[in-house]
């Protein structure tokens, strides 16, 4: 007994279906791991750079030495008395000595002010926002849904002292919508991204009555 042709050619036709999906899904979980090596390696470079900066800060705050006071001079012994016993002296402190603990006191400031300066210049650093938080305060304020490029061409027109990656823009908005705080939707061959506010506010306004 054969087997029907047309059963044949059916399963070929649902298998090939099959295969090519599963060739598609793999192509675009490549690029999605892809991108997201390209930003830990990103971040990655940018932990070097600020580890080389607190080294060499922390190299000249302890490689400079404290000021050593001067040796004070000795003073003239008294001459003893007529009757052969001995006078007790006090001796008078040094100008030298007594201006010691000054430059320490100045080295010590020294140190301080840099310190200080140095941790203003961290405070500065760890002020700049984010870009994770630039991405969700711009869909935030959009109505539409936007591309990766899109936010990225957008981003670095507002931001043109920062160096913004499509692929880092990529990998975070998929990390939002992997936590929940943006939705991912496509347009033919597009991916789009919209807040999870947004979106929430879409799914509740009522459809049109017919």
């Amino acid at each position: 007994m054969t087997d029907n042709p047309v059963t044949i050619t059916s399963v070929t036709s649902q298998y090939a279906t099959q295969v090519a999906q599963d060739l598609e899904l793999n192509a675009k979980e490549q690029e999605r791991i892809g991108a997201e090596l390209s930003a830990l390696q990103a971040q990655l470079r940018i932990l070097q750079d600020d580890q080389s900066v607190l080294h060499r800060i922390h190299e000249t705050l302890g490689s400079r030495p404290a000021s050593a006071p001067s040796t004070p001079k000795p003073s003239t012994p008294l001459p003893q008395q007529a009757s052969g016993k001995n006078t007790t002296t006090r001796r008078a402190p040094s100008k030298t000595a007594a201006k010691a603990p000054s430059a320490k006191k100045t080295t010590a400031q020294a140190k301080k002010d840099k310190t200080q300066r140095a941790e203003a210049k961290a405070a500065t650093a760890s002020a700049k926002p984010t870009l994770i938080a630039l991405i969700r305060t711009h869909l935030d304020q959009q109505k539409e849904p936007r591309s990766a490029a899109e936010v990225t061409s957008a981003l670095t027109k507002a931001h043109p002292q920062r160096t913004i990656k499509s692929t880092v823009v990529r990998t975070t908005l998929e990390n939002l919508v992997a936590k929940n705080q943006a939705h991912r939707s496509k347009q033919g061959a597009s991916v789009l991204y919209t807040s999870a506010a947004a979106q929430a506010a879409t799914e509740k306004t009522p459809a049109p009555a017919i």
